[in-house]
């Protein structure tokens, strides 16, 4: 379990699943979301929104890990801008670990 800072006063958390990384992982949920200027704003955590929401509805079957990140982190009362981009970082740092420990368990 990973924690997020939702604010930039640190007074607001989110907690963000392995499960949850790895759906993100798997729709690509964040590929090409933040435009050429590198700014996470309102908008695109609206964009990201409105994906997953298509996302649900276009699934003919158990989309329940959808579903859970749409509950735990997207849609979290606490989820801003701010979060957003922690949440890409956490992301980043994830998957870089991931291919970390990929590189060591081959031969």
């Amino acid at each position: 379990m990973y924690t997020i800072q939702a604010n930039p006063t640190g007074t607001r958390h989110i907690e963000v699943s392995e499960a949850n990384l790895e759906t993100l992982e798997r729709y690509g949920l964040l590929r090409h979301l933040i435009d050429s200027n590198g700014i996470v704003d309102e908008t695109v955590l609206d964009k990201l929104k409105l994906n997953v929401r298509s996302l649900i509805v276009a699934q003919e079957d158990n989309c329940k890990d959808l579903l859970d990140l749409c509950i735990d982190v997207i849609y979290h009362n606490n989820m801003k801008a701010f979060g957003l981009q922690q949440l890409v970082r956490l992301y980043l740092q994830w998957m870089a670990g991931e291919h970390e420990a990929e590189e060591e368990s081959e031969p």
